[in-house]
């Protein structure tokens, strides 16, 4: 199965133009973790993308961590292609996944923890119980109460899956902003 984006050409140009628009150091995990936000691309194909574009002098090792990992940069010739043929990629794909990988940092950036449990109740119905913590402060909890076992399984996922999305979402529809299910 190939990546949505299309070729490795488009994959190692819709990587460049998150690292480039994210406009900071990244390590190889958060590059990943950040591309794969949308499932447009494949781990496969990122990986052997990362790979060349180091080597055809894309993007750049630009020292360490604390953790000691490797931090990444695009460098000018990759900005170049970033900017040049990012149109071979419809703009709004890199707009959502842009969009979605900027969520991600800010979570992760925040030390935000995520919890998802399904408990079978007694009469039978599930319950999904989600919960996002910041600093071990709970500032989101959510339960919801499903029949199926397989319906509760999938919420569990997507909640651990996208959990900046539900808590935007939520946040967007008790404060009255439904235009966020529109958009």
């Amino acid at each position: 199965m190939a990546s949505l984006v299309g070729s490795k050409r488009n994959v190692k140009i819709f990587v460049l133009y998150l690292m480039q628009n994210i406009n900071y150091p990244l390590d190889y995990v958060t590059i990943n973790d950040i591309v794969m936000q949308n499932d447009y691309v494949m781990y496969l194909d990122f990986a052997e993308s990362f790979h060349e574009m180091l080597d055809a002098a894309l993007i750049e090792d630009c020292g360490k961590n604390d953790a000691g990992d490797s931090m990444y940069v695009v460098t000018d010739k990759g900005r170049v292609v970033a900017t040049e043929l990012h149109s071979e990629i419809l703009t709004s794909l890199l707009d959502k996944s842009l969009e979605c990988a900027l969520r991600y940092l800010d979570f992760k950036k925040r030390n935000i923890k995520i919890s998802a449990r399904v408990e079978k109740r007694d009469d039978g119905r599930y319950d999904v119980i989600c919960i996002i913590k910041e600093k071990d402060e709970v500032i989101m909890q959510n339960n919801v109460t499903v029949d199926t076992l397989n319906r509760a399984q999938r919420m569990e996922d997507n909640f651990r899956d996208h959990p900046e999305v539900v808590y935007k979402g939520v946040m967007a529809l008790l404060s009255g902003n439904i235009n966020f299910i529109f958009n």
